[in-house]
């Protein structure tokens, strides 16, 4: 099953059981979403779940978080998280603080979808990772799917959660088949917000990673393992909350630590790795410095060759193994 496919399923199945849930957006309905993820979901449900919207992000995110006061459970669709940023202020200060400032009296289920991170030639304004942004701020939750059964199992999960949630998704995945367990085709399969997932076990080296460079993560772990260097991959799937434990107690089995995103090395979210290592009991573990692996620190180039070089390749997470396994500790 593609990734958009598995997202519209997630979506199909919860629209279905829960009447409160509706989706929104630009183009979600009549032209079947700019990706084709709400495919169908027009036809089925009309058009009072299933919303076109002007292109008015401001507008649109705080009519869905004033109905999810009001007990709907709203999925809005931005087009790119890129134009999340005109709704900033409706997703930072209503959405993840109302709760908070209503002293737990006004809830806002409310889920904020769409794709993230760099697709293909859409220059500096399109090709931005927000997992940093909003991961930093208290009141939402967010997570980052990678392959098909993680993107069914977080959409439901996060549409079934009180809490506002950003779901951040991947242009550039959504075409990418994985098989789907029967277990992933049931329609009570969630996938645990704040779990994170291994996808390969192994004892030299971690390396963690979300969204589509797990792929290249778990690429990286199939080279480095015919070289005689044993790769644990961990696949992050939620960035707040963040699963602490996970990271540490692999730490603590290999000693070595890469992280692997594609944003911005400055705040990002191996900075926050980084910190969580430094202040845990993993500290005393780690036989090598972590080595970070990130987007370069500028802002996306067009032409093909810049755009290329802006971004890591396998060989970027290979190099930095190497320089993090190369060590010896003396006896």
């Amino acid at each position: 099953m593609t990734v958009r496919d598995a997202i519209n399923q997630g979506m199909d199945e919860e629209m279905e059981r829960d009447s409160n849930v509706y989706l929104m957006g630009e183009e979600v309905a009549q032209y079947q979403g700019a990706y084709k993820v709400s495919r169908g979901l027009y036809q089925k449900y009309g058009d009072k779940r299933v919303i076109d919207t002007p292109i008015t992000e401001m507008g649109f995110s705080g009519l869905a978080i004033g109905s999810a006061y009001k007990g709907l459970k709203p999925i809005v669709e931005f087009m790119t998280f890129n134009f999340s940023m005109q709704a900033i202020d409706q997703i930072v200060n209503s959405a993840a603080k109302q709760y908070y400032m209503s002293g737990g009296d006004i809830a806002c289920p409310i889920v904020f979808r769409g794709p993230n991170g760099n697709a293909a030639a859409v220059a500096a304004q399109h090709s931005q990772c927000f997992a940093a942004w909003y991961s930093s701020c208290p009141g939402l939750k967010v997570v980052a799917p990678y392959s098909s059964e993680d993107a069914k199992g977080l959409i439901k999960a996060a549409i079934r959660d009180p809490n506002p949630v950003v779901v951040l998704e991947h242009e550039l995945m959504y075409g990418v088949s994985f098989p789907m367990s029967d277990a992933a085709q049931s329609k009570d399969f969630v996938v645990d917000i704040g779990k994170a997932k291994i996808e390969r076990e192994g004892t030299d080296v971690t390396i963690v990673a979300f969204s589509k460079p797990v792929g290249m993560a778990l690429e990286a772990a199939e080279i480095m393992a015919q070289k005689g260097v044993s790769c644990e991959v961990i696949n992050l799937l939620s960035l707040r909350p963040l699963d602490r434990d996970a990271i540490i107690n692999s730490v603590k089995k290999t000693g070595r630590i890469v992280s692997l995103e594609s944003g911005w090395p400055q705040c990002g979210i191996g900075s926050e790795i980084a910190a969580l290592l430094m202040e845990s009991e993993a500290f005393n573990y780690l036989d090598a410095p972590m080595e970070r692996v990130t987007g370069a620190d500028i802002p996306t180039p067009y032409a093909i060759e810049m755009e290329t070089a802006a971004f890591p390749v396998v060989d970027d997470v290979i190099a930095a193994i190497e320089r993090t396994t190369y060590r010896k500790i003396a006896a």
